[in-house]
């Protein structure tokens, strides 16, 4: 999608702090983090958020979640634990229309989250 910032960071028209990517996921640092490690995971085929059925196809989001699991190991993010959150739709805060799971750590998180 052509005005899409993520499709842009994948498209390396946009920096990025990438930490981890493969064929079909990139994850970088979220530039306005709310913890001391916040990432984004997306996947470089755009699909507009969790309910797209595209994400269903050819294996991406078993890619996805191998992708968050690769990264919270190279990372060491497993030890005090992270969280994952997805968000979807303007009520629950969903603010770029393309998939993005944020990888959160690095601090005591709230329960419940908002």
């Amino acid at each position: 999608m052509s005005d899409c910032i993520f499709c842009k960071i994948v498209n390396k028209e946009l920096p990025g702090q990438v930490v981890f990517e493969n064929d079909s996921v990139l994850v970088f640092k979220d530039i306005n983090p709310v913890a001391p490690t916040h990432l984004l995971a997306i996947p470089k085929k755009h699909i507009a958020n969790i309910c797209d059925p595209e994400l269903l196809k050819d294996n991406l989001s078993v890619a996805m979640m191998e992708a968050i699991q690769k990264t919270a190991l190279e990372l060491g993010l497993e030890d005090n634990g992270f969280r994952v959150v997805v968000n979807r739709g303007l009520d629950a805060g969903e603010a770029v229309p393309h998939l993005h799971f944020h990888i959160i750590s690095g601090r005591e998180l709230n329960w419940p989250p908002g």
